[in-house]
């Protein structure tokens, strides 16, 4: 059944938590804490059309970011389910570049409140990660979903560098609006292209703790991230091995990849451009990021067709000249994709949201539509990754063992050029009696893989990637062997 709260009793609850917040009482005078709740009530959720009753408070709205040319985020927060001022707080952010962490992360895969395929409906996710933690949702950069700038020659500024300085500012912004929450331990989480958010969010708070204010400082301590693009050129040569490993391309056809294809160089011969032509050709009826399930063949299915976009400009890598690189930027999308939007798009539930204040002028879509150019991606992020090691970050890095977007064999590939040394060699995990995945442990960082799930693993996955978030957040190894 849900919970209501009236004015009164929410104030008191609000005076408890944040009063229950040791380290930031002692760190200044609570004066302000009647507008603080204001605020946050502002931003409080009742109920959202269509929505199974629940008893943890959920909460969305715009955090600015630049008040100078009118940036402005839009996050969705959900209290842990129980034990709210004892769970960690975590960021959750889905890659593309630009495609929405609300459209993916929430509704199709680890949120509370999932799609129905179907009709207009939320349904409860059993598995939903705010059982283990407080979970914080964020549409970035400016473009994606409900986020917007004021300034539209912003958007020729856009990529990683930007991208990262608004998050990190977005953060500081909110942890003003919720300062009950400054004492949590702090992560973020993601996949896909969050290879490249993730460590770059987490290097710019790791970098500014070292000589913020107590007001700004982010009680940060680790990163998770799945089925991570963290280093182009083992990306690339990982995804090419993997479609020749898994029966999708001829081996004929990879020897010829292999043999005219550079994949550290961005000048592509004429040879390897025909190549690999053909290699994403294999690729026409069967979805990439999730080899052995069914593709949507419904007859309304069409915005695939919309995310045939390019992205100009420093990013992005040597495949990123090829239609079928950008058919489906953000991973898996079955048919119940084309209710998500459907429902984003819904004047009732963007104001139950309080989304699309400033009328902006496109509809919401799970990758953006707005966003052509990115001027800047680094080739590789293990050096960043490397850095957050050295200083004692906890990293944990997963793949679906499915995916053939960014597949195992490049991460491991990838991590194996960092020069770690393993502390625990390839073993099983198991999720109750059956073996979930394997992993490998090196000093500074844990990689998993998921048993059967693709690109967007909680979607595939949900039971098996809750207890790999509970146990990363725990600081706990997966269990070794079966219960009995």
């Amino acid at each position: 059944m849900d919970v209501f709260f009236s004015a009164s009793s929410s104030m008191l609850f609000f005076l408890l938590f944040l009063f229950s917040s040791a380290p930031f009482l002692e760190s200044r005078k609570i004066d302000n804490y009647k507008e603080i709740f204001e605020r946050q009530e502002a931003d409080r959720v009742e109920r959202l059309p269509g929505q199974p009753a629940v008893r943890f408070r959920q909460y969305a709205g715009y955090v600015t970011v630049n008040e100078t040319r009118g940036r402005a985020l839009f996050y969705w927060f959900f209290e842990a389910t129980h034990n709210v001022d004892k769970k960690p707080l975590v960021l959750w952010l889905n890659g593309g570049p630009g495609c929405s962490s609300i459209g993916y992360g929430e509704a199709e895969e680890l949120g509370p409140f999932l799609m129905q395929k179907g009709v207009p409906e939320l349904r409860f996710n059993e598995q939903s990660w705010n059982k283990e933690a407080n979970m914080l949702f964020l549409e970035a950069p400016f473009g994606v979903g409900f986020s917007y700038t004021n300034t539209s020659s912003d958007f020729e500024l856009l990529g990683d560098e930007l991208t990262a300085h608004d998050s990190y500012k977005f953060l500081v912004n909110w942890f003003k609006r919720f300062p009950q929450y400054k004492s949590h331990d702090f992560y973020i989480a993601g996949e896909s292209y969050a290879g490249h958010y993730v460590p770059q969010l987490a290097e710019k708070i790791f970098d500014a703790n070292k000589d913020c204010s107590k007001e700004d400082y982010i009680n940060f301590k680790g990163l998770m991230i799945g089925n991570a693009a963290i280093d182009d050129e083992t990306d690339q040569k990982g995804m090419v091995e993997y479609a020749w490993d898994h029966a999708v391309i001829s081996e004929k056809l990879y020897n010829n990849i292999k043999k005219s294809c550079n994949f550290f160089t961005e000048n592509v011969s004429d040879a390897c451009n025909d190549y690999m032509n053909e290699f994403f050709n294999s690729f026409m009826f069967i979805d990439m990021y999730s080899l052995y399930t069914p593709i949507c063949l419904a007859p309304e299915a069409s915005l695939s067709d919309k995310r045939m976009r390019r992205i100009e400009g420093g990013k992005l890598n040597f495949f990123s000249k090829y239609k079928g690189f950008h058919q489906k930027l953000a991973g898996y999308d079955p048919c119940v994709s084309e209710y998500s939007e459907i429902y984003f798009n819904r004047p009732d539930v963007q104001e139950a949201l309080h989304a699309n204040v400033t009328k902006i002028g496109y509809n919401w879509t799970h990758c953006s539509l707005v966003i052509t150019s990115w001027i800047d991606s680094p080739p590789s992020m293990l050096p960043t990754i490397k850095k957050l090691i050295d200083g004692g970050i906890r990293i944990w890095i997963f793949s679906g063992d499915t995916d053939g977007r960014v597949p195992v064999t490049s991460t491991l590939y990838a991590l194996d050029k960092l020069g770690l040394n393993i502390t625990q060699e390839w073993t099983p995990w198991f999720s109750k009696e059956q073996v979930g995945g394997w992993t490998i442990i090196y000093d500074g960082l844990t990689f998993a893989t998921v048993r059967g799930a693709g690109h967007q693993v909680p979607t595939f996955a949900p039971r098996k990637a809750r207890q790999l978030f509970a146990h990363f957040i725990a600081d706990k190894q997966l269990p070794s062997t079966p219960p009995f």
